[in-house]
């Protein structure tokens, strides 16, 4: 029984992180669809965090009910005259004087508005927390210069300094982060190379760990590394016996296994030189000259050094446009990942559930505070765009039928807004259930 307990908080601490950072989302989405409203002249009545019996609660001078309810799995904003949470159905008959604050009684520019906020306010969340860490942490200088630096394996040796200035590396010279890519494909892998570093305003040559060497920065969610109990800042010394110092040489081992059974090396500050055994697997992933290739992982991500370099202040609205590049990316991924998957190019197993994000939620909390408002700011924007998806009960739905007013100058019937809601329903529970298998079944 006791050995049942670790699990059990693992499970637990994930659990509270993925209701933590779900709440977060669903309260950002929700207020959006709320203030927007409101400013359109549209009434609240509730704005609930959660679902199901109500906790606690307080209404504002406004006549909307704030309230938490029990399940914390979501949330809702219910406008005068909605007939549910969801603003689906025909709605409640209310007085005609008030028709007018109802969502169905404003006038479509105030209800195209309101529902295009909740996706849009998702959006906005991920720019500002993006640009909050350009921010308060600042961008990489042009030039290298070296920051904090990593614990190394003893094999490694370094006389690196924080505030060094990296002028070149293995006899080839460094003009900048841009040139770094350059550099490290035309100097051989060495555990030591020779850095030509300007230090104090003197030109020193020390030894340095390899530019790109085996250390692993990231571990993905449901991944043979992650189930093997490889972490962040582990380095891997060997695959297979044999001896690696750059992070691209695993990629090309993992690739020669095709799915068998790996024997990793790996050294852990505190801890040495520990053995792990892992199963690469497959996973389809963006190809260089566009569509998708169908590759072996074993789910590590690395190649940052083991130094993180010095950074420089970055300005309000350069933090900014960087937030909305960033936010931008993740969505034309999730665009590009949608219809690769309807197209055939790569496997439905792509496409996880509930299961896999509270996992790769879990995971990111348990990498620090810095990785968990990271994945939000991720979440937030794939959220927002799957939100904008035209299916009847999302509001892209709702977005698609006043479109459909727009052009016509009248909406859709009650019949068919009926129909399309029923389907919409039927089509969002399937690919929920739908994803749950993938989580269950899928390797």
């Amino acid at each position: 029984m006791t050995d049942l307990i670790p699990q059990f908080g693992n499970t637990l601490y994930t659990l509270v992180a993925f209701i933590l950072a779900l709440s977060i989302i669903v309260t950002v989405h929700e207020f959006g669809h709320y203030i927007i409203g409101r400013w359109s002249g549209i009434k609240a009545e509730v704005f609930s965090v959660g679902f199901g019996p109500r906790l606690f609660s307080r209404r504002d001078r406004h006549g909307t009910l704030w309230q938490v309810a029990a399940v914390p799995l979501g949330g809702y904003v219910r406008f005068l005259g909605d007939e549910n949470a969801a603003s689906a159905g025909p709605g409640r008959q209310v007085d005609p004087a008030l028709r007018r604050q109802t969502l169905a009684g404003a006038p479509l520019w105030a209800r195209f508005a309101t529902l295009l906020a909740g996706p849009v306010f998702n959006f906005i969340l991920s720019i500002l927390i993006f640009a909050g860490f350009a921010i308060f942490m600042g961008l990489p200088r042009d030039q290298v210069v070296v920051g904090r630096i990593a614990p190394m394996p003893p094999e490694v040796t370094s006389e690196l300094r924080p505030g060094d200035q990296v002028l070149g590396i293995g006899g080839v010279p460094v003009a900048g982060w841009a040139d770094m890519r350059r550099v490290i494909d035309q100097v051989p892998p060495a555990p030591v190379q020779d850095w030509l570093v300007m230090r104090d305003g003197e030109e020193l040559t020390v030894p340095g760990p390899d530019p790109m060497p085996p250390r692993v920065s990231g571990v993905g969610a449901r991944s043979a590394a992650a189930d093997a109990g490889i972490r962040p800042d582990d380095v891997i010394l060997s695959v297979d016996g044999v001896a690696v110092t750059r992070f691209d040489q695993i990629a090309s081992k993992v690739a020669e296994a095709e799915g068998r059974p790996l024997d990793l090396a790996v050294w852990r500050s505190g801890d040495g030189t520990l053995s792990f055994t892992l199963t690469p697997k497959q996973q389809d992933l963006p190809a260089v000259g566009g569509g998708f290739e169908r590759r072996w992982l074993i789910g590590v991500t690395g190649g940052d050094g083991y130094f993180t370099p010095a950074t420089r202040s970055a300005g309000l609205f350069e933090a900014l446009w960087l937030g909305a590049e960033r936010t931008w990316s993740v969505i034309t991924m999730s665009l590009s990942g949608l219809w690769a998957m309807i197209s055939g190019q790569i496997d439905s197993c792509n496409l996880g559930g509930a299961i896999s994000i509270a996992q790769t939620t879990g995971q990111a909390a348990s990498a620090g505070g810095a990785s968990f408002i990271t994945w939000i700011a991720f979440l937030s924007a794939a959220i927002g765009f799957l939100n904008l998806l035209p299916i009847p009960v999302l509001d892209g739905g709702h977005l698609m039928f006043y479109s459909y007013e727009a052009v016509t100058g009248r909406p859709p019937s009650d019949r068919a807004l009926n129909l399309l809601t029923a389907l919409g329903f039927a089509t969002v529970i399937a690919l929920m259930i739908f994803g749950l298998t993938n989580d269950l079944f899928c390797p």
